[in-house]
């Protein structure tokens, strides 16, 4: 089982937390590179809560 199975079992039932720390993610390498990646960081942002199966808007 790798990694992304295990983040899928966790994330079923856990929506809200799994967006939380997706966003808090990214928050912190946006303010790391002070913006200059944003676009990089939301589609980042966006293929994690892909994987996992939710439903963030980047």
């Amino acid at each position: 089982m790798g990694i992304a199975d295990k983040a899928q079992q966790f994330a079923e039932g856990h929506e809200s937390q799994t967006d939380q720390a997706i966003d808090k993610a990214g928050d912190a390498a946006d303010a790391r590179t002070g913006g200059e990646h944003a676009s990089g960081v939301d589609t980042a942002q966006q293929k994690a809560d892909d994987a996992v199966g939710g439903d963030q808007k980047a």
